[in-house]
């Protein structure tokens, strides 16, 4: 068809884009136990396929010269981990269409990892009706991007700027917990009520076991995340902190593999226990999947110039930014600047002299000379860079 993509860039953008949609609606799929966004998973899984086999292809035919033959085998390394990485999605979204499931008392604390899941309504009277994704500007007012809308029974998957809300549409939303009763004012819905503050019982083995997938979860997503930014920037740091990160969730799979074991005997189902184990697993695969993506600039080794192209027309985009002394970010936390709902940006990592800080919680303050990696909307990158940067002078000339 004349509207598909048909060079290594626009392939390369579409694989990518699809692969990190699978990994955010396969998580969604267990949170909720929806199996249609399970089907969606595996439909998307068919076409990143169809867009790889292009990709392929077009690399192989592009190949003109033994010196255009080693470009482009780095182009196709790092398509084989974007592949990694959306069949790691679509086993988790299997867990859904197993019928495996996880415990459902544990669901709302997976709900709360890094960036969080929610669905909301948009009811009578919402400033939301009539107005399109893009007159929203969701990501940068609130945070929260729209993975799908559900209206009636039909879903809208990957909804573009264009889409319009209606009454009664179902928004499902990621991004910052403080995000979500932000889309909430803005559907009409009332704000989530606050969890009480109680001490509640010892954790079981249960729990803990849930808590070690949570991290593993948030492990994956910024290991996916550093390891493109790794390639746009064509940073080692950046590499070797994916490597890290990788290491991280080796150790933590075998931990939960020992908590599950543990919790046996506490279990009613045994199929939600292999649940566990099987999204443990997954997000484990991704994590391996970042790690082999960045093997290239780990090496030192050149990569095709069409890789930072693609990756600068993704639906994402990475920023890095360093702080300047006595700008609104320095000596401010991440909370008080509220940079993901303000600005849409999603911090990363953050780098203090040698040390790196990956996913930094809101009471972490920043300093002149920290260097913040961030993903989200383009429009997004000059708002941070806002913060973090001192104006320039006003000529008198």
């Amino acid at each position: 068809m004349d509207d598909q993509p048909r060079n290594v860039k626009d392939l390369l953008v579409e694989a990518k884009d699809a692969s990190e949609l699978m990994v955010d609606l396969a998580y969604a799929a267990v949170f909720f136990n929806e199996e249609k966004l399970a089907e969606e998973v595996e439909r998307l899984e068919e076409r990143m396929s169809e867009h790889l086999r292009a990709l392929r292809t077009t690399a192989m035919l592009a190949a003109r010269s033994p010196e255009d033959a080693e470009g482009m085998a780095g182009v196709l390394w790092i398509a084989d981990a974007i592949e990694q990485i959306g069949d790691a999605a679509s086993d988790i979204a299997r867990v859904v269409a197993a019928r495996l499931g996880i415990p459902d008392a544990l669901r709302p604390d997976l709900r709360h990892a890094d960036e969080m899941t929610a669905r909301v309504k948009v009811r009578e009277g919402s400033q939301m009706i009539g107005r399109t994704l893009r007159d929203l500007s969701l990501p940068t007012e609130t945070g929260m991007w729209v993975m799908a809308i559900r209206r009636g029974t039909e879903w809208r998957f990957d909804p573009g700027p264009d889409d319009v809300v209606r009454e009664g549409d179902v928004l499902l939303v990621r991004g910052p917990e403080e995000g979500v009763n932000l889309v909430r004012a803005l559907a009409g819905a009332p704000e989530l009520p606050q969890a009480p503050e109680v001490e509640g019982p010892p954790l079981s083995e249960l729990d803990r076991a849930v808590d070690i997938l949570v991290e593993m979860k948030d492990l994956a997503e910024a290991a996916v995340g550093l390891a493109y930014s790794a390639l746009l920037f064509n940073d080692r740091a950046l590499a070797a902190e994916v490597a890290t990160l990788e290491g991280r969730a080796d150790a933590l799979q075998d931990e939960l593999e020992s908590w599950v074991l543990r919790a046996a005997p506490e279990a009613r189902n045994v199929d939600e226990l292999r649940g566990l184990i099987r999204l443990a697993a997954a997000s484990e695969s991704i994590c391996d999947a970042a790690r082999d993506m960045t093997w290239y600039v780990e090496h030192g080794e050149p990569l095709h110039p069409v890789v930072q192209m693609a990756l600068e027309e993704t639906e994402e985009t990475s920023a890095e930014v360093v702080v300047e002394p006595r700008t609104p970010a320095d000596g401010r936390s991440l909370r008080d600047l509220r940079v993901e709902t303000e600005t849409g940006m999603f911090v990363l990592a953050i780098q203090r002299g040698q040390r790196w800080i990956y996913r930094p919680r809101g009471a972490f303050v920043l300093r002149a000379g920290d260097r913040l990696i961030a993903v989200g909307p383009e429009e997004g990158e000059a708002e941070l860079a806002a913060l973090c940067r001192a104006r320039e002078p006003v000529s008198t000339d």
